[in-house]
């Protein structure tokens, strides 16, 4: 933290002497400068745009510099607020690793923004969700329910919990949990197609599918991966699982979305000899060497929970639980 203060202090004397800066007006100055606007950033805030726009000029005149330049279509950085924001974000980050260095254990502060799938966060996420507000009062949690992927860095997320099997990226992922597969379909759709027996049988079938994705299947020690096709396609698993139960097709998902209809015999398990390979539950984070406190409390909590849950078959967790992974 000493070389961060350090290095911005050495820019503030550059440019206006003795200048006194509030650290609320430079979380509020890297947002703006993230989010690449005033609006974007008040709703990340939690604030209006009008408060956003005093802390931004309170700054500017502190310092004696422009840091944004405004005009009718948004705002954009100038020179000095490009140098500017990467010593004050590199201030901010310390003095909130400081605070909660010095915080009573258990105690957490601050806001924590997380992105969550929509086709099951509302009702496995969410109560974990609520719980963690629940022991930690002096938290604000803001949760974004949504089955597109968030960018975590773009849009100001603290973190995002992602299901199914990850893409390459700089995020640094946590598995919190296994995550089982079935390939499904209705009785009535067996009954008027057929099932199919093989990966290579499923050309002859209609796929419900979020969009073009590849569905994998295990052959023994062999993972097959196929691409297949269909007509109806929804960008939430929810609703996969409902066209299935009115069998328009076969769909590949996840067991807390299908168990209850396999259950009550609305769906069935098909091509059970090629099961796809398990995939996991996910936390990703940006970048960096260490988590925030309230990131590594809401994994843990999480982990809990995977550990509890009737619907999600749990398998112990590898030691080596932190990867660089991918959206």
């Amino acid at each position: 933290m000493f070389e961060a203060v350090v290095a911005l202090r050495d820019v503030l004397c550059r440019t206006k002497g003795n200048a006194s800066v509030d650290i609320e007006e430079l979380q509020t100055f890297v947002e703006v400068a993230d989010a690449e606007g005033i609006s974007q950033a008040a709703l990340r805030l939690g604030v209006s745009k009008s408060i956003v726009s005093r802390r931004l000029a309170r700054l500017e005149t502190e310092l004696g510099v422009q840091l944004l330049a405004r005009s009718t279509r948004g705002s954009a950085l100038t020179e000095a607020g490009a140098i500017f924001r990467d010593y004050a974000a590199r201030v901010c980050t310390e003095i909130n690793v400081a605070k909660e260095t010095i915080l009573p254990t258990g105690a957490l502060r601050g806001r924590l923004r997380v992105a969550v799938p929509l086709s099951f966060g509302p009702t496995h996420f969410a109560p974990v969700l609520a719980e963690m507000a629940r022991r930690h009062p002096q938290l604000q949690m803001q949760t974004c329910y949504s089955d597109r992927f968030v960018d975590l860095i773009t849009e100001g997320y603290d973190c995002a919990i992602r299901v199914g099997y990850l893409k390459d990226s700089n995020l640094i992922a946590r598995r919190i949990g296994p995550v089982y597969t079935k390939l499904v379909a209705s009785p009535d759709y067996i009954k008027a197609h057929g099932s199919p027996e093989k990966p290579d049988d499923l050309v002859n079938h209609q796929a419900l599918m979020q969009a073009t994705e590849a569905w994998q299947f295990m052959d023994g020690d062999k993972i097959i991966t196929v691409r297949p096709q269909g007509r109806f396609k929804a960008d939430n698993g929810t609703a996969l699982a409902a066209a299935a139960v009115a069998g328009l097709g076969v769909a590949y998902l996840p067991d807390c979305l299908t168990h209850e209809h396999l259950a009550s015999g609305a769906l069935v398990q098909i091509m059970t000899n090629h099961p796809p390979p398990p995939a996991g539950a996910y936390l990703l984070r940006p970048p960096g060497p260490h988590p925030a406190r309230k990131i590594r409390v809401l994994t843990e909590l999480l982990i809990e929970f995977f550990g509890e849950s009737p619907h999600l078959a749990v398998q112990p967790l590898s030691h080596q639980e932190d990867a660089l992974a991918n959206t």
